[in-house]
């Protein structure tokens, strides 16, 4: 008889914003709420993620990691599915097309003192940090942050070469969802995507949606790197697990169709976070870039977990 096929299970996704329904990136998330978002996420074969928040004033996102904080300490399952998290923003690009769904109002140059609130708010669980390495300041901040063992990536970003280069010296490691966070037209050759991909330090972090890339472009990517410095993500959004229908990133609606795309109705249809799971991706990989669910999945199983220290 032939094997049976793999269920993917023990996966580490390091940017979800929400699944089941559930938006974390909202003020009024509930403890039943999350449970049920971590047992949807559990369905999906995932045992642990980076709970990860998008730009907002610094108030605000203090206040969610203080309720994810008292989740945690609330119930053993939830502390075991966040094993830290990602804060994406607010040190990105405003640029119109970098910024992607992403507010431009509450984004600025880093601040030492503001990530040490947020850090704090977080109990010391922030593990992955997305920025844009354009704004003044970015490589002494890179390198604090390095310093204390939290991990660098580059998005929503049109940084220069010599911006880059002095990120990657700093100490950054990732490029966050590459391919994307940029505008539709561009310099045919030297554009932000060109910028990052060449950059054999830095570990290129893709979505494996099809719609995000399309499995072409995935490939090409793919084949651009070197062995080992490649990831997966869902970047997910609260609709991920839970079907077509209305749903938010924040204060913003979303709209999910039965095509599974999550758009944002005010941005002419663009993407708003995927609704891939963390599962569906394994599949995904496999059948995109033609390896094995046994490689696909130790992509998503060991090697993002062993590149973030998890």
């Amino acid at each position: 008889m032939p094997p049976a096929p793999i269920t993917p299970a023990n996966l580490f996704d390091f940017q979800v914003n929400g699944f089941a329904g559930i938006d974390y990136q909202r003020d009024d998330v509930t403890l039943d709420q999350m449970r049920a978002s971590v047992a949807g996420l559990h369905r999906h074969g995932t045992s642990r993620i980076f709970l990860t928040l998008i730009t907002d004033e610094v108030d605000r996102l203090c206040a969610r990691y203080e309720r994810y904080e008292k989740m945690r300490a609330a119930d053993p399952a939830i502390a075991a599915m966040i094993v830290g998290y990602h804060l994406e923003g607010p040190w990105l690009s405003p640029e119109e097309g970098y910024r992607g769904a992403h507010p431009a109002k509450p984004m600025r140059a880093p601040s030492e003192a503001e990530y040490a609130r947020i850090q704090a708010a977080a109990g010391g669980r922030i593990k992955l940090v997305t920025l844009a390495p354009e704004w003044p300041g970015s490589p002494e901040f890179i390198a604090s942050l390095v310093r204390r063992g939290v991990h660098v990536s580059l998005g929503h970003t049109n940084a220069s070469v010599a911006q880059i280069d002095a990120a990657v010296k700093a100490g950054a490691r990732f490029c966050t969802h590459l391919g994307n966070g940029a505008p539709q037209q561009m310099h045919r050759h030297d554009n932000i995507i060109q910028r990052l991909l060449a950059r054999d330090e830095l570990i290129a972090c893709f979505i494996p949606d099809g719609v995000h890339l399309p499995p072409f472009v995935l490939r090409n990517f793919v084949r651009a790197k070197p062995a080992g410095r490649i990831l997966f993500t869902t970047d997910c959004m609260s609709g991920a697990g839970a079907g077509p229908g209305r749903y938010t990133i924040g204060s913003h609606p979303i709209e999910v169709g039965a095509d599974g795309i999550a758009r944002n109705p005010g941005s002419g249809g663009g993407f708003a976070g995927s609704t891939l799971a963390p599962d569906e991706g394994v599949r995904n990989v496999a059948e995109f870039l033609g390896l094995s669910l046994e490689e696909s999945h130790r992509l998503w199983s060991e090697a993002a977990p062993k590149a973030f220290g998890i």
